[in-house]
């Protein structure tokens, strides 16, 4: 088990009384609370299961009977299982995988852990439409999800066949993907979110899981938390407090209406949106987001138990398309009809999960069908796909294979921004025959002053990732600017990374004080390359913020800072609780690895190096606890052990391009150049655009290979134009090679990043005389 050390800071104190205080806090928290809160647990409302719920609320029941929630997950059986387990065979990367039952009882025949074939028992399915996925119980505790699903759809469409998610990668058992691998582990990975009121029960001492739930399905409780007092309340009669003894009212639409007078083509909700309850009980499954702390129930903050994924590059597009997995809740939170007040079921039947109103009905409950379900409006014929809303504002990216989902940040379509932020549009996904000028133009016939949408970050968070001039000023406004979402606003903060200007610092000291807790967090983790000193200035208050994640964000950045005497206990408590989301997470080598970081911060390198090991324990395949161990044993003076390690990575990720870069600098620090060239030119060929790795790769070819390393530096230059780095070595090296011409192409491109630089206008006279055919 996980041994937290914040007693140990406690226990640090100098005051007497505090330490007192301090450790007791701390023990009572680690052995169950202050006496007298057996009490209050059992006060507290319990989860009674969907079924109590019918007689009340039948409509409802019956509903929800027929959704997938209520289907997410089963046990298999011949009434859940849909796949074909008549000895069905399905061949993916050589392995032949076999399908079959016995005495009642869904197994599979394929490669396990070690790459061998064996039998495996179906003990569950997993999900319903448009695939069924089965998961597979082992000794530890463990569930994994078989990587071939069932295609549940017709036969006509396609369906009623096994297929592997990842058809094009040949995943065998060496790779992060494998069904066996974390990456597939549902106790982690997927049982929060199908199953109600799940307790992961990871034993970190046995590496042991025993998870358990409520009800192992979505149930009514998932969403309306749990009903014990309700049920309480509902046989006491009409009356009674005026929650009814439910932990939440999910109420934002009752008695509301949207209007919207003859002239005006959308309606206006009647009265303002005062909170978002609903959105936030939604979003605990339909975001992108890592859980940080169980128990989490309609009625508790969000953002005590989840960290939801802000609008991060790889995730989604520089205009906040979706791009990867993300779940919704983030892609509808950056649109204008979230702001407008719009919620979750304003379009969406929560219970049944179907839309309220069929095709362009539904959006034009709100917007004039008169105007917009009409070809004066959407330019195509009535019957074609283009005329329906959802085609345009909301168009799909399909995941899994075969499971299309709808963007929900409802935007105007902007093929126009198509070609400069590598982004994709919906003209384009339709006419897919077309170019992106093509569809600029056609909308621009029928709009000669085209509106530009309610996304207005596009062309900052471009310009950040492609290290633009200008990009670090254009995030602090984002930051700063109020009629911006907080999601927005967040992720702007976000991409500061560090700061280097006193605008940004400014923008994110305001982000601090903040109301919206994503746009704190966010504004604290840009601060971290801040010295010690500035950081608790600014960082401490933070450490008794309301919200759990914030305040265990403040810690972590102070780990390594002098906190005062004063704030010692809310640094302590702060403290405890990021490491308890660690040990909450323990079960994954990325946390390991988290706290091993967390550990050397502190000073603690062997209590760094144990959580190391524990993370490949965990997961022989995770690089960076690989390359965080070696640095630890260089750290120690033991560089062999470091070398070792690293090689051991290589044989388990023989394509790492982190590990080859690794080692390659392990060698050079041992002076084994020659050894450390192939690793670092095998680095930079698994990953050509990464700037670090083509820079490291041409100044170790510089001594004997000068040319080849001024071809580097061009190459990586070519998917990097704006890298400074880069700039300076490749203007360097042409210089001394005797390419002025090209030496100052480069050293003009340095000035115009940044004009005020000193060096760049020396290497340009430097490029300039040279030409001239001048002495340096």
């Amino acid at each position: 088990m996980l041994i937290t050390l914040s007693l140990l800071w406690a226990l640090r104190s100098s005051r007497p009384l505090l330490r007192w205080l301090l450790a007791a806090a701390l023990l009572a928290g680690l052995v169950g609370g202050w006496p007298g809160s057996n009490e209050a647990r059992a006060a507290q409302p319990e989860f009674v299961g969907s079924q109590a719920c019918a007689s009340c609320h039948l409509r409802e029941h019956q509903a929800w009977q027929s959704s997938q929630h209520a289907q997410a997950m089963q046990h298999a059986s011949a009434a859940t299982v849909l796949g074909n387990f008549d000895d069905a065979r399905f061949t993916y990367a050589g392995v032949e995988t076999r399908f079959y039952q016995r005495d009642g009882r869904y197994f599979v025949y394929t490669d396990g852990p070690d790459g061998q074939l064996a039998e495996f028992e179906i003990r569950y399915t997993f999900g319903v439409e448009p695939l069924q996925q089965y998961l597979v119980e082992f000794p530890d505790g463990r569930l994994q999800a078989l990587s071939i699903a069932w295609d549940s759809r017709p036969a006509s469409a396609g369906g009623q066949r096994w297929f592997h998610l990842y058809p094009d990668a040949e995943v065998d058992h060496r790779d992060p993907l494998h069904w066996t691998r974390p990456a597939q582990n549902w106790n982690h990975m997927c049982a929060d979110c199908h199953s109600t009121n799940l307790r992961k029960g990871y034993d970190s001492s046995r590496d042991r899981f025993a998870t358990r739930w409520a009800e192992i399905s979505v149930g009514c409780e998932a969403c309306h938390g749990p009903g014990s007092a309700h049920l309480q309340w509902a046989r006491q009669g009409a009356g009674g407090e005026a929650h009814k003894g439910l932990t939440l009212l999910l109420d934002e639409r009752k008695g509301i209406s949207w209007r919207r007078s003859l002239e005006q083509l959308t309606a206006h909700r009647e009265s303002p949106l005062e909170s978002r309850k609903e959105q936030q009980v939604c979003a605990q499954c339909h975001s992108r987001r890592l859980q940080v702390a169980e128990g989490y129930h309609a009625g508790k903050p969000l953002a005590d138990h989840y960290l939801p994924a802000l609008l991060e590059p790889g995730l989604y597009y520089p205009d906040g398309q979706q791009r990867e997995e993300v779940f919704v809740s983030a892609s509808f939170e950056q649109s204008r009809m979230h702001a407008a007040g719009v919620t979750c079921s304003d379009c969406h039947e929560p219970h049944s999960q179907q839309l309220r109103v069929q095709g362009n009905a539904l959006c034009t409950q709100c917007h004039a069908q008169s105007h917009y379900d009409s070809p004066r409006h959407h330019f195509h014929d009535e019957a074609s796909p283009g005329s329906q809303c959802v085609s345009c504002h909301m168009p799909e990216t399909t995941y899994m294979v075969i499971d299309p989902r709808r963007d929900h940040s409802l935007r105007i379509p902007r093929p126009d921004l198509s070609a400069s932020l590598d982004a994709p549009n919906a003209c384009n996904q339709c006419h897919a025959d077309r170019s992106t000028a093509w569809a600029t133009e056609a909308i621009r016939r029928h709009h000669p002053e085209p509106r530009q949408g309610y996304q207005q970050f596009a062309a900052s968070w471009s310009a950040a990732e492609r290290g633009l001039p200008g990009a670090t000023a254009a995030l602090a406004r984002l930051l700063s600017d109020p009629r911006q979402p907080a999601l927005v606003r967040a992720s702007s903060a976000r991409r500061l990374g560090q700061p280097d200007s006193p605008q940004a610092l400014d923008a994110l000291r305001q982000g601090l004080a903040e109301p919206d807790a994503q746009v704190r967090r966010a504004s604290l983790g840009a601060l971290e390359s801040l010295p010690a000193a500035r950081r608790v200035q600014w960082i401490a208050p933070l450490l008794s913020d309301p919200v759990r994640s914030v305040r265990a964000e403040a810690a972590r950045l102070l780990a390594d800072a002098p906190v005062p005497e004063e704030l010692q206990a809310s640094f302590a408590s702060a403290l405890e609780e990021y490491e308890a989301q660690l040990r909450f997470n323990a079960d994954r080598a990325d946390a390991r690895t988290e706290l091993a970081s967390l550990r050397r911060r502190q000073g603690l390198q062997l209590a760094a190096m144990e959580q190391l090991n524990a993370a490949l324990r965990l997961d022989p395949l995770y690089e960076p606890a690989y390359v965080e161990l070696a640095d630890l044993q260089r750290q120690a003076g033991d560089e062999a052990r470091a070398t070792a390690l690293l090689e051991e990575g290589l044989r388990q990720r023989p394509q790492s391009a982190l590990l080859h870069y690794a080692l390659g600098l392990g060698l050079v620090r041992q002076q084994r150049q020659a050894e450390a060239l192939p690793h670092l030119q095998k680095s930079h060929e698994l990953a050509p655009t990464d700037a670090r790795y083509g820079l490291t790769l041409a100044l170790a070819l510089h001594p004997g290979q000068p040319r080849q390393a001024l071809q580097v530096l061009e190459r990586v230059l070519k998917s990097r134009p704006h890298d400074t780095n880069l700039l300076w070595l490749a203007t360097v090296y042409s210089l001394e090679q005797g390419q002025a011409p090209r030496a100052a192409g480069y050293a003009e491109r340095l000035l115009r990043l940044n004009p005020t630089s000193t060096k760049a206008v020396t290497l340009l006279n430097l490029a300039r005389r040279q030409a001239d055919g001048q002495p340096r």
